[in-house]
């Protein structure tokens, strides 16, 4: 039985009509309502071009939206995923063939197999996938690799499982590949689709049932058929038609498990995702719960963090949903960081950055687990070098960068440079109000570096205490807020006394305890609450006179 009648589609019959005359002009002057043009998209327009159709889909596609390229490899934007898991047709329309390539596995799969649906919706729309595939060469390789017969390759598979599990793990032996007369990629170059399934299938199992026998210990997988970039989207089509086809022999998360442990295992996992759409929190639950406790200590960690946040940058929708199973599990603190650093809300908050939120939640929090497993990614991140991929270090420039943005101007003439990671920060004398706008968020940054210092033993750099001290000083409008926020600095001088730590810092306290006094009793009149400035200083004073072996100053 030929490949196309095994699925009772011919999908050559599908014309080619690229070179097709232009939009209709009536059409053309409609007005951009989305529910006119989707209307006629899929009553009137079956026979149109596959051109005319990308031209309406661009009414509905948004701009902003592209298709991340890292080193060289092209991942599933988040516009293609979206089109995918809704199964927008018209969205599908819109993406560009490099875009479309990778969606390729599971569109075939689903214009030849059999649908649940029978709906006359979905004939339309399989009709639309139909003529969005007919241009596209790859589609015919995909077609003759789900022509085989993946119940006799099942079965062989299964034998080659149990040869592997008798002999101790050792691969000498394999049912489903012969001797290799070549290297893999050769080999895989010139088979034909059974054997190419066979290569991988054989390659696949080889490296999880190593992770299964590897009781967590991370190893990286020299392996040619993943590391090639000639065949790559091609081992990417065998992998996602594998895992599609024998997912009781392949569940999907252990192959992205295993993938884990082959070089550009994050772009594999991502188009199998992409291609199995409603396996992605299936898929990033798996991947947390084997995840290190402290993902920066290894290059395992690392690697697993940066294919979850691959994941994410291709469904941003769901990486709140992501980073809260992170802390559900306490694994990969790293990761939960990253995407908050990642994270870009539609509005934002002016009082306190998704960042503060998210790490004072943490600290400040009632969860005293969550409270150490954080505070041990702090005191391990700092015993490393520092370095500009470091979370760790991505964090605390982000908070710096945060905190020295709402410094009075007068305070700090020079924000650091988002490629300068050891830029100089200059700062003057003078003194400035804090404008009231920012006295929340200060206050906020505040308890942060307290929480950061005195729970997870933060020990600034001199560039953060300088900044953190001209911070304590600045002053702060007659407001209830104003008065919170000093009361917050003056506590925070107390409990770390050594970010005052040469002759002029000392002075610049000196003076700003001083006006702390003589503006207690305007704050007191202009703010309605009891600022009780005198009332702490002398309080503190009389504790450090009865023990001056305790007093700092």
């Amino acid at each position: 039985m030929s490949k196309q009648a095994r699925f009772g589609l011919n999908l050559s019959s599908v014309p080619k009509t690229d070179s097709a005359a232009e939009l209709d002009p009536k059409l053309a002057c409609q007005p951009l309502n989305p529910t006119f043009w989707r209307v006629t998209i899929h009553r009137g327009l079956l026979g149109a071009s596959l051109k005319s159709l990308r031209i309406f889909a661009r009414f509905f596609k948004t701009p902003d939206y592209r298709m991340t390229d890292i080193s060289g490899l092209q991942f599933v934007s988040p516009y293609a995923f979206e089109a995918m898991q809704k199964v927008d047709v018209v969205r599908l329309a819109a993406l560009s063939d490099p875009e479309l390539r990778l969606l390729l596995p599971c569109l075939v799969r689903m214009a030849l197999c059999a649908p649940a649906d029978q709906s006359n919706a979905w004939a339309q729309d399989k009709k639309l996938i139909l003529r969005l595939l007919s241009g596209v060469e790859a589609v015919n390789s995909i077609v003759a690799l789900l022509s085989v017969d993946f119940h006799a390759l099942e079965q062989d598979a299964r034998k080659e499982q149990q040869l592997r599990q008798k002999a101790g793990g050792s691969n000498g032996e394999s049912i489903l590949v012969s001797q290799l007369q070549h290297g893999l990629t050769l080999e895989f170059e010139h088979s034909d689709p059974l054997r190419r399934l066979r290569l991988a299938l054989s390659e696949l199992l080889a490296i999880m049932n190593k992770v299964a026998d590897s009781n967590g210990e991370f190893f990286l997988k020299s392996s040619e058929l993943f590391e090639s970039p000639v065949y790559l989207e091609e081992v990417a089509d065998v992998l996602c038609i594998l895992q599609a086809e024998l997912p009781s022999l392949l569940p999907i998360v252990d192959v992205a498990e295993a993938l884990l442990h082959v070089r550009n295992g994050d772009w594999f996992l991502c188009l199998l995702v992409a291609n199995v759409p409603d396996s992605f929190n299936e898929v990033c639950r798996s991947l947390i719960k084997n995840g290190e406790r402290q993902d920066e200590e290894s290059v395992g960690g690392r690697r697993r963090t940066e294919a979850l946040r691959q994941l994410c940058q291709m469904n941003p929708s769901q990486a709140l949903n992501i980073r809260a199973m992170v802390v559900e599990e306490c694994h990969l603190p790293g990761l939960g960081v990253a995407l908050t650093l990642d994270y870009k809300p539609d509005c934002a908050d002016e009082a306190v950055s998704p960042l503060v939120s998210y790490v004072s939640g943490l600290l400040l929090g009632t969860n005293g687990k969550v409270r150490t497993w954080f505070g041990m990614f702090i005191r391990n991140g700092q015993q490393r070098k520092r370095e500009s991929s470091s979370v760790l270090w991505q964090m605390r420039r982000q908070l710096l960068l945060e905190l020295v943005a709402i410094l009075p101007r007068s305070r700090s003439t020079h924000v650091p440079n988002d490629t300068e990671l050891h830029s100089e920060i200059e700062s003057s004398s003078g003194y400035s109000g804090l404008r009231e706008e920012h006295v929340v968020k200060a206050s906020a940054l505040l308890r942060l570096y307290c929480a950061l210092m005195g729970i997870a033993g933060l020990r600034p750099t001199d560039e953060e205490a300088e900044q953190l001290l001209q911070l304590m000083t600045s002053r702060p409008p007659a407001t209830p807020a104003g008065v919170r926020f000093v009361s917050l600095s003056f506590c925070k001088l107390l409990a770390f006394p050594t970010l005052v730590s040469t002759p002029e810092q000392e002075q610049l306290m000196v003076m700003w305890l001083s006006w702390m006094i003589k503006e207690e009793e305007y704050f007191e009149s202009a703010a309605g609450v009891s600022a009780s400035f005198g009332e702490m200083l002398l309080l503190v004073a009389m504790y450090f006179h009865s023990r001056p072996a305790q007093c700092h100053y």
